[in-house]
């Protein structure tokens, strides 16, 4: 209904009807996904994201349900929950409280199973007034089975002990497999068609739900409903329960007992008592699934306007902020320790021990540098002193007097340069290579 355009929303309100909106009209869901942001505060509730390639939701499972849950979740985790779509009004998200988990491996032919017997059951395919009652004088009893199978020789052993006189037809067929419940269909169409048999008896040995699978098929209820035959489901051991045994007119707990119900002792007690047992479970059956849909349509009804869907509401958004106090303080450390750690840094850097290490290193180097230019500076001074001492070795007297010439000095050792340097009885002294002359001026020429 549209409101009318003066009718201002407030933010709270349109949240609320919102929620109210999306709860009323999905109700129930199975979801298949994979966990991812798994959150387990202080509070026992869980939050979780439940994604596949292209979407996410956000969920929240509150203590009172998570502790149902066999698994501990793990992100990465494909599940399969069931839940009610709600919104979270402070922050306007839609979301799924989930009431169950399961791992999506183990649950999806769980809920396959279920949705499958609502389904049928709304359907009336398990009515009890649309049930028949079997033949009082059975001659014939049409077997559909595995030809190979436990089932079939226990069937056989227990008719042969009671009642030889009845005559058995098997209809053979895989009761297990991809195509079983095709297989088993047309076997039931046949006998159908032949019309040659009293009742038939729809069996198999126990197993595991995958091996039981093929009996939880949607058209083999339809094919055991509409058949002319009253049929009889005596499927795996007593606790297990398939589409075929609440369809089918009569349920036997064992392929054993199918036997016994169909067949006549001394008395005819036995088949009196386990027919009338087998009803009364079956009744009892359908009896409590009536009650449980009517119980989860009141569940649901009850669930908007629990109050405690409101303090789930509050707890939820306390444990939100809880997880962003968590964050922020996560965040707050760690730009903290970056802080610290360049601090530190910096204070090395800083640190005289730091400088004096340089300043040791720095001096080292011009220490080296220092010796380096002093040992180039030698170098080079005896290089030129050698080239010196070679140019004044081209000069000297000595190298002259070295070549047999001489020189000459008077008393005040001034060279002779000529005889007028002299005089009569001045003494003169004549340097030579190796050695020196005195002598006396007796003459000057």
């Amino acid at each position: 209904m549209k409101s009318p355009k003066n009718d201002v929303y407030t933010v709270s309100r349109l949240n609320g009807e919102v929620r109210q909106l999306l709860e009323g009209q999905l109700g129930r869901i199975w979801l298949n996904a994979e966990i991812s942001n798994f959150a387990a505060p202080g509070s026992g509730h869980w939050y979780l994201t439940l994604k596949d390639n292209f979407s996410q939701i956000r969920c929240a499972m509150f203590k009172g349900r998570n502790q149902a849950v066999t698994f501990r979740p793990a992100n990465g985790q494909q599940v399969l929950v069931k839940g009610n779509i709600s919104v979270y009004e402070p922050r306007g998200d839609y979301q799924l409280i989930i009431e169950s988990m399961l791992p999506a491996g183990d649950g999806l032919l769980a809920q396959q199973y279920e949705a499958l017997k609502m389904k049928l059951a709304a359907e009336g395919l398990f009515a009890s007034d649309t049930k028949r009652p079997l033949p009082t004088n059975i001659q014939k009893i049409g077997v559909v089975t595995s030809p190979t199978g436990a089932a079939i020789r226990d069937i056989l052993h227990v008719l042969a002990r009671r009642d030889s006189s009845i005559e058995v037809i098997i209809y053979p067929t895989p009761v297990q497999g991809t195509d079983a419940a095709k297989s088993i269909c047309d076997a039931i169409n046949l006998a159908n068609a032949r019309n040659e048999v009293d009742v038939l008896l729809v069996t198999r040995g126990g197993g595991s739900l995958e091996d039981l699978w093929s009996f939880n098929d949607e058209g083999l209820a339809h094919t055991i409903y509409n058949s002319g035959i009253p049929v009889v489901s005596a499927v795996g051991h007593e606790v297990d329960m398939t589409i075929s045994d609440y369809v089918a007119d009569l349920r036997a707990p064992t392929p054993s007992a199918g036997a016994e119900l169909l067949s006549k002792d001394a008395d005819n007690k036995a088949q009196k008592l386990l027919s009338q047992l087998s009803r009364l479970k079956q009744a009892w059956q359908h009896y409590q699934l009536k009650k449980q849909n009517q119980v989860q349509t009141v569940e649901h009804r009850l669930q908007k306007q629990d109050p405690q869907r409101r303090l789930q509401m509050y707890e939820q958004s306390f444990d939100e902020m809880q997880l962003r106090l968590q964050q922020a303080m996560q965040t707050k450390l760690h730009a903290y320790t970056l802080m610290q750690q360049n601090l530190s840094n910096r204070l090395a850097n800083q640190s005289p021990q730091h400088r004096l290490t340089l300043e040791a290193q720095r001096l080292s180097y011009l220490s080296a540098k220092l010796n380096d230019a002093m040992d180039d500076k030698l170098k080079m001074s005896e290089q030129r002193l050698a080239h010196r001492a070679q140019q004044l070795e081209t000069v000297s007297p000595l190298a002259t007097l070295s070549r047999g010439y001489s020189i000459t000095l008077t008393g005040e050792g001034k060279v002779v340069q000529s005889p007028s340097d002299t005089c009569v009885g001045d003494t003169l002294t004549t340097r030579l290579r190796d050695g020196s002359v005195t002598s006396t001026v007796v003459e000057v020429g």
